[in-house]
């Protein structure tokens, strides 16, 4: 009988494990933690693809190594571990960047189609969670099943967030700032709504969404130089800055359990309760972002498109006719580069070759309209410029060669 008792107390302490909640509760210091996790995200990825001269596949296999490793030991975790959630979450940050990076950058898939397919597979994710589990609900993450589905949420809505982010700012020409401020007001505007009655399941994911494009906007501004308005603080030590941030808040949560779901095998099926509902709140919503996303991406392409000389510009100093315009501000920034490390100046060099990267960028909208296979040529070409001359170990001749091979292919 003792036997059987113990038993039965077994399998009952079993099942209230099972019931635990696999999440946190979502308060500020939810929100904080995910957007230093965003930022950290892109920074990692360029500090690692760029400083740490990985490149984007070798940057994707590690980051895809660590994030297989970390899903595991969330998974066999009976509850919601702070450290454990979030370095989760920080890796499916970096990786769900690398995915739209590797898409753009390497298979050229235009950001229009990167935005399109991954709002779809977002869609049938969530509509394949809901079906099977009727609820969306963020506190009730308490089965393997549920947190499956839960973490593929969570990687498609940082790889929609990066391709819709950087549709803005590159594709579209608005800018990490302007982007970011646009991403902002929105966030607010949604949080407002929530507090007036929209859908708290809705408002959650479509600020999730949003808070990729801002915590980029917040890394390019804390990454670039002051003459191109930001901080200059670099992807090593805005990585460093955020990775402690995280930390000093993860330990602080994990000593007070302050986000910790309270009372959850009670409370959950209350809070469930509320949460239901919201279907044509949420198509009201979703067509609104819609059709307010096409009208400013159209009225945004017709600008640009109107910006575009009717005839191809001869790059100065030769006869060749560039197919993507007047191209000489490159040419300077990357033979000044090069004059700079023949004379021995690596510092300069390395901090010359910011402005090729400030400039390219806030042309890439006007650039890539005139000729997407030409930019794509000369963006690959800078892509490895800006490796080889960020390195933590420079290669000088390397440096002269990714430089040298620049200037050829901007002619």
């Amino acid at each position: 009988m003792a036997v059987f008792t113990e038993l039965s107390q077994t399998n009952s302490k079993k099942r209230k494990m099972e019931f635990l909640s696999k999440v946190p509760e979502v308060t500020a210091f939810f929100w904080i933690i995910k957007v230093l996790c965003t930022t950290v995200g892109e920074t990692a990825a360029d500090f690692l693809n760029i400083n740490l001269n990985f490149g984007l596949t070798g940057t994707s296999v590690v980051t895809g190594v660590f994030l297989v490793f970390a899903l595991v030991v969330q998974f066999k975790a009976k509850k919601y571990i702070p450290s454990i959630y979030w370095v989760t979450v920080a890796l499916v940050s970096i990786f769900g960047t690398l995915v739209t990076d590797n898409m753009t950058d390497k298979l050229g898939i235009p950001l229009e189609v990167s935005t399109i397919v991954f709002s779809l597979l977002l869609s049938l994710t969530f509509l394949a969670w809901y079906l099977k589990e009727k609820t969306l609900s963020v506190h009730s993450i308490f089965t393997n099943q549920r947190e499956g589905f839960y973490w593929l949420t969570i990687l498609f809505t940082f790889a929609l967030g990066t391709a819709s982010g950087d549709l803005m700012a590159e594709g579209l020409g608005l800018g990490y700032l302007v982007t970011g401020e646009i991403i902002l007001s929105l966030i607010i505007i949604f949080s407002i709504l929530w507090k007036l009655g929209l859908n708290s399941i809705l408002a959650f994911w479509l600020i999730y969404i949003m808070t990729r494009p801002l915590g980029a906007s917040i890394g390019d501004f804390l990454t670039q130089t002051p003459e191109h308005g930001g901080l200059e603080l670099g992807a090593t030590l805005t990585s460093l800055i955020f990775v402690v941030g995280i930390i000093f808040i993860v330990t602080y949560l994990s000593i007070t359990k302050r986000d910790v779901i309270k009372n959850q095998n009670g409370n959950n099926l209350e809070i469930e309760k509320k949460e239901k509902g919201g279907l044509w709140q949420t198509i009201v919503v979703v067509s609104f972002l819609i059709v307010m996303g096409l009208s400013g991406y159209y009225t945004q392409q017709s600008t640009l498109q109107s910006e575009v000389a009717p005839s191809t510009g001869s790059v100065p100093g030769t006869n060749i006719v560039s197919s993507l315009g007047d191209l000489s501000v490159f040419k300077i920034i990357t033979q000044d580069t090069l004059d700079k490390l023949n004379a021995g100046g690596q510092s300069g060099a390395t901090t010359r070759i910011d402005d090729l990267e400030y400039e390219w960028d806030n042309a890439q909208s006007r650039l890539k309209s005139k000729d997407k296979i030409g930019w794509t040529l000369v963006d690959g070409k800078i892509d490895i410029v800006l490796r080889e001359l960020r390195s933590t170990n420079p290669n000088i001749d390397h440096e002269k060669t990714a430089l040298k091979t620049l200037l050829l292919a901007l002619n």
